[in-house]
């Protein structure tokens, strides 16, 4: 389909016949969810395909001489698992009335609450090629004659973006940790009020009680075997939480040579035996916590490999962030704050588009309501940021 005379606009199926640096010259380096290589272990490792209900449907925008100057990770989905922004209330009142609300679009990172861009398009890409990727995602969605499109985590100015185009808006809510120019996980924990800061003192002890060690690892220094004792962690907490493993062995041995040093792995090991991790990524200024497992019941322990350890690496490497993952208001306690997150719709059938949009109307304004009721459980003391 054309975008306009200089443009053109196409879909694949697959991410292997797209050359890796034009992809993440779109994508931009700040966030590895996005780039070539995480998506593409997805795809290879069959973690993202048809069979697990993600079928890549990406979207292409190239100018005259075939560059590659825009592009939307875009898959067909069969269900509304892996998602984190819940529609499956909109599916059953759709079905209920007759529609059939599957196969969707969905402009996501699979398995991956991270906000991020969506609508990537190279720097130095003329103006109107993101307008030209909206244009184009509904164009495919019309063609697959799908009941919706969802473009879900996108950073805020793709949200407005897509909104000015006539997409529903969506807001949710994650907790982040934010870096005030700490030196030390002591000079934030004396931010904190005294009850907090002694409660976060006494949770990193427990956690190491008995004789448990933690270890940070990055990169080259993650080995076959931690990642087979971390996917064994995966799929264990995936069985503990009735959830479905999508994440293949394949994958943790595709992450490594995709996305080397921005791996953040931290392990947790009793008497020579690796018992826990927790798996990070690491973008130019956030570290981002993906996911946990661990082999037994260790109090405390998710605390510290989770949140307390991502803040010590987050300051010492200067980090802006922390990002821990979706929901979870046990964080705020440990220093991560409520921050919006955004997702966009796009619904084909004029009374449902109607029912939704009147049903986000009052969502959005409870969201944000409980948000700021939420901020007042802040940890910090008062009359300090943070």
């Amino acid at each position: 389909m054309d975008g306009g005379d200089r443009f053109t606009l196409r879909v694949v199926d697959k991410l292997g016949g797209i050359d890796a640096a034009a992809w993440d010259a779109c994508a931009g380096a700040d966030n590895p969810f996005v780039s070539h290589g995480f998506l593409s272990a997805l795809e290879e490792s069959r973690s993202a395909s048809a069979r697990t209900g993600w079928l890549p449907q990406h979207l292409l925008l190239e100018d005259a001489v075939g560059r590659l100057v825009g592009a939307v990770p875009l898959y067909l989905k069969s269900h509304s698992w892996g998602e984190y922004v819940f529609d499956q209330s909109w599916a059953d009142a759709y079905e209920r009335a007759g529609g059939e609300y599957y196969p969707k679009l969905q402009a996501a990172v699979p398995f991956t609450p991270v906000p991020g861009p969506r609508l990537l398009v190279r720097p130095d890409a003329p103006a109107g090629a993101a307008d030209l990727l909206i244009d184009g995602l509904v164009e495919v969605a019309k063609r697959h004659k799908v009941s919706s499109l969802h473009v879900t985590f996108p950073k805020e100015a793709d949200w407005q973006r897509l909104g000015d185009a006539g997409f529903l808006q969506r807001v949710g809510q994650q907790f982040h940790w934010m870096n005030e120019g700490y030196a030390s996980f002591e000079d934030f924990l004396g931010r904190l009020s005294s009850r907090k800061r002694k409660s976060i003192r006494k949770e990193r002890q427990a956690a190491l009680a008995g004789g448990i060690g933690l270890r940070t690892l990055v990169g080259a220094e993650i080995t076959p075997r931690h990642w087979d004792a971390f996917h064994r962690f995966y799929l264990s907490t995936v069985d503990r939480k009735w959830g479905g493993a999508y994440l293949t062995r394949e994958f943790f041995e595709l992450l490594p040579s995709r996305l080397g040093e921005k791996i953040v792995l931290v392990v947790a090991e009793h008497d020579g035996r690796t018992i826990a991790g927790a798996l990070n990524l690491r973008g130019t200024d956030t570290l981002y916590g993906r996911n946990w497992g661990a082999d037994g019941d260790y109090p405390f322990l998710h605390f510290e490999a989770c949140y307390y350890r991502a803040i010590d690496f987050a300051i010492e490497h200067g980090l802006a962030r922390v990002e821990a993952g979706a929901q979870g208001t046990h964080k705020i306690q440990r220093g991560y704050l409520p921050a919006e997150t955004y997702s966009a719709h796009w619904i084909r059938d004029p009374g449902f588009r109607q029912a939704i949009a009147h049903f986000l109307d009052r969502e959005r304004p409870a969201v944000r309501a409980e948000m700021a009721e939420l901020a007042e459980l802040s940890p910090f003391r008062q009359g300090c940021e943070g």
